[in-house]
């Protein structure tokens, strides 16, 4: 890479997600070298550049959910005049359940050149250890916290033939895992538990099993679900007949998923055809 940052340019950096050493080289070039380090909270990323060796030089500037539609015009207008910017989450890589997307869209769409600097992220490190089918995921991030909303996230994932990854707080794994095993019929699954951090853990196993295994949980989770796929015996035209005729008898869209889930045809499918046929 080049001794100093392009003007006028988006970097955004992964950082770790615990382990300084997994700060790469270019990672802190760009961390050393730009005009600005928008970031989601000033005092861990000034303590992630005192641990580097980094001076701040009042260079860093908040970007979080709170304030990212706010922040990011502004942003987009420091790289119009030139200017270099690095943009960090808290751990890992931004906008991966994270802020930035905004902001990424923001500048890409005023014909400012985006520049990713990869490194870590828990998604990623849970896939490659997790011992799960990968050909095919998907991630979720953090699911609702209850309610209905949350179960039929987890409902949806039924036969889908793929691996979930999904993140959890330390006051909710130990029910999630009971809610996978209820739902999902105690999938298999890996729990990694403060991911490249001093006491870092994957449990791996049914989910009732690993629940079983997990005492006052504390850290940070990622879970990775693997869920076996079905033969789908109703889809394409077929389905979309089938829901046609369904709601032409008056059910709501709901109730046509609900009416068909044993058919094999998966919710967002069913939701699909009715959108095609005019119905949401």
């Amino acid at each position: 890479m080049a001794e100093s940052l392009k003007p006028g340019t988006l970097y955004v950096v992964a950082t770790p997600i615990g382990n300084m050493a997994d700060l790469s080289a270019r990672a802190r070039l760009c961390l050393a070298s730009a005009d600005v380090v928008a970031c989601e909270d000033t005092r861990k990323t000034g303590a992630l550049l005192a641990r580097a060796g980094i001076k701040r030089q009042g260079r860093l500037l908040s970007y979080r959910d709170e304030n990212e539609a706010r922040q990011a015009p502004g942003l987009v207008a420091k790289l119009g005049q030139g200017q270099s910017v690095v943009l960090v989450s808290d751990a890992g890589t931004p906008a991966i359940s994270d802020p930035g997307f905004r902001l990424v869209r923001l500048a890409a769409q005023s014909g400012i050149e985006v520049v990713a600097v990869p490194g870590p992220s828990a998604l990623t490190a849970l896939l490659s250890v997790c011992g799960l089918a990968t050909d095919r995921f998907s991630f979720e991030g953090f699911l609702a916290p209850s309610g209905s909303k949350r179960h039929r996230a987890i409902e949806d994932m039924k036969g889908a033939g793929r691996t979930f990854i999904l993140y959890e707080s330390p006051r909710r794994i130990v029910r999630l895992l009971g809610e996978l095993c209820e739902l999902l019929d105690d999938p298999e699954v890996a729990v990694g538990r403060e991911l490249t951090k001093m006491y870092e853990q994957v449990l791996r196993g049914r989910a009732s099993e690993v629940a079983a295994r997990l005492n006052n949980p504390r850290g940070e989770f990622a879970v990775a679900v693997y869920c076996e796929g079905r033969e789908q015996t109703l889809g394409g035209q077929a389905l979309e007949a089938e829901v046609k005729t369904l709601l032409g008898q008056g059910l709501s869209v709901r109730d046509v998923a609900v009416r068909l889930k044993p058919s094999g045809a998966p919710r967002r499918e069913v939701y699909a055809a009715a959108r095609t046929l005019g119905r949401r």
